[in-house]
């Protein structure tokens, strides 16, 4: 599994990790009672701080996307991932229609935004 965060990103790491690890979920990447890695070594392999790991994972718990047990880690649950390929094809109708209609991806960004925050 390969996670990727931009330290130079104005966005903060963990919200980063978690939606890396919720794109990978969206595009059937992570599947169903997979376990994703423990925090320490993600961690390690991100040169990210463990706790930067744990509030993503804490995030994607909150989210219904994971579920975190003392000593079983994290793991990904039934919940939403099927809803996400739906999702998934709906969002990519909507990023080729953008593409065709040369809407920029920051527009259409800001225009989800604003439209889920209504």
């Amino acid at each position: 599994m390969l996670f990727r965060v931009d330290p130079n990103s104005g966005v903060s790491l963990f919200d980063q990790l978690a939606g890396s690890i919720r794109a990978a979920a969206i595009a059937g990447k992570v599947k169903r009672g997979e376990r994703l890695p423990p925090a320490r070594e993600l961690a390690a392999s991100l040169e990210i701080n463990v706790h930067t790991v744990l509030r993503a994972y804490q995030m994607l718990r909150d989210e219904g996307l994971v579920d975190l047990r003392p000593g079983r880690g994290a793991i990904v649950t039934a919940t939403n991932v099927e809803d996400y390929q739906t999702f998934n094809s709906a969002m990519r109708e909507l990023i080729d229609e953008a593409k065709r209609l040369g809407i920029p991806p920051n527009a259409l960004a800001a225009q989800i935004r604003e439209a889920y925050s209504e």
